[in-house]
């Protein structure tokens, strides 16, 4: 049952934003499905390999922190309970995204960027403001996020170390799922955002990438 985004957001549903950002910046998070690299051995890589391997996966899970809080922060003002569902339907599916980037930073023996609080907080208030705008732009929103992030990934497949499968397993199920949201942004009434308004997400992108990758 999806709560009511048409109403202004109650004491509940405050603490529920609160818990929501709490697990997902802090907490170990779970996958409905089974791990894209459930099947995939593990390749022998250097340790420099390794170090940017890990920066990479690094990179997409603070990406998916950051999804979570834009759809969240989307949701919690969107107009239209539809737009609410789709918002609220694809912040589940990257929640497996953080389990699956957060399992393979494991593995390859690294850390999740320290980072990610400040990335949650920017995204969930500029998600709100997306959100404040109309549905029309809410979801055009949406759709050139994941558009980003699909580039973002294409750009991480070319860069991963040719052997490490498990990486790019998972790297490629997350492109095929985000590919998904765009889609069903658009298919919701999505509007194309104007050119400036990417440009200035692009120079974001840049700078969360940057940070994570080291972070």
């Amino acid at each position: 049952m999806f709560p009511d985004f048409t109403k202004p957001p109650s004491p509940d549903g405050f603490i529920l934003q609160v818990d929501k950002a709490l697990r997902t910046v802090f907490a170990t998070a779970h996958s409905r499905r089974e791990y894209p690299d459930a099947n995939v051995p593990e390749a022998d890589m250097s340790e420099a390999e390794k170090r940017h391997a890990a920066g990479l996966m690094r990179v997409n899970h603070s990406g998916e922190v950051c999804a979570q809080a834009l759809y969240q922060g989307q949701a919690l003002t969107a107009r239209n309970p539809e737009a609410a569902r789709a918002l609220l339907e694809a912040s589940d599916e990257e929640t497996e995204h953080l389990a699956w980037c957060e399992k393979r930073l494991g593995e390859l023996g690294s850390h999740k960027s320290f980072l990610n609080p400040v990335w949650y907080a920017g995204s969930f208030a500029l998600g709100a403001l997306a959100g404040a705008l109309g549905d029309r732009w809410n979801l055009g929103f949406l759709a050139e996020t994941e558009r980003q992030v699909e580039g973002h990934l294409d750009g991480h497949l070319s860069s991963l170390p040719e052997q490490d499968a498990r990486s790019r397993a998972i790297v490629e199920q997350m492109k095929a799922d985000e590919i998904k949201h765009a889609e069903t942004a658009i298919a919701h009434g999505g509007a194309e955002l104007p050119g400036p308004v990417k440009q200035a997400m692009q120079t974001t992108s840049k700078i969360l990438t940057f940070a994570a990758y080291r972070i």
